[in-house]
């Protein structure tokens, strides 16, 4: 008679599993959920902040930044803000040089300020990226320790002995892999776009402060308080 087939299906594998494998199981799955959430949420972000950025840049570029404030997003009107109360702190005892440089750390703080609130989320893809692997690898020890076990109980060396509880705990690997892999991507490719969004805003903070670095007594209309 032949021995009766086992069911290898996902579900299978992950019902028939070991509770500590199991419990492997669904943390992975949790985090995968959550590392999914977090690159949605930043994708869309990242799209209107690129956005904002490159109307910023037109703006500045076309001498409008300081009396438009009330069309920007506010991702982009808080550095401006910051440059206006910059340029009104003026004592009249600065440099050309140095009212540049105080009015452009102005802006530059609140665009950290604005990036670092997109930053939110990207460690944790990090830590997932880094230790999904291994736990998933604790899993699959776990399980094969667990059918090494069953062959030394049963003194039976079959291969259809082991082969369930080694697929179980080969399961827990590949989970761990479907967590890690798009959140290593999602972290490189999300951190790469912030670098470049934080360079075209400084370009941009660098026109600005060099153009109202040569302003002193020509009024500034602020359009957004």
């Amino acid at each position: 008679m032949l021995p009766a087939a086992h069911d290898l299906s996902m579900l299978s594998l992950f019902l028939q599993a070991d509770p500590i494998v199991k419990g492997v199981m669904l943390l992975l799955l949790f985090c995968s959920v959550i590392c999914w959430a977090i690159i949605i949420e930043k994708l869309v972000r990242l799209h209107r902040l690129g956005r904002a950025a490159r109307d910023f840049d037109n703006e500045v570029r076309a001498g409008s930044a300081m009396t438009n404030m009330a069309a920007m997003p506010k991702s982009t009107r808080s550095i401006v803000e910051a440059a206006w109360q910059a340029w009104r702190d003026d004592d009249g005892d600065e440099s050309r040089g140095e009212r540049r440089d105080r009015i452009e750390r102005a802006m530059r703080a609140a665009m950290t300020a604005q990036l670092r609130d997109s930053e939110t989320g990207l460690p944790f893809l990090a830590t997932i990226g880094s230790a999904a692997p291994f736990i998933g690898l604790f899993g699959t020890v776990w399980g094969i320790m667990n059918s090494f076990t069953a062959i030394a109980q049963s003194s039976d060396t079959s291969l259809a002995v082991v082969a369930p509880g080694i697929a179980e705990a080969l399961f827990a690997t590949a989970i761990g892999l479907v967590a890690a892999i798009p959140a290593v991507i999602a972290y490189n490719a999300l951190s790469t776009r912030l670098g470049r969004l934080s360079q075209r805003m400084g370009a941009s903070i660098a026109v600005l402060g060099v153009a109202l670095s040569r302003v002193r007594k020509a009024p500034l209309v602020k359009a957004a308080e």
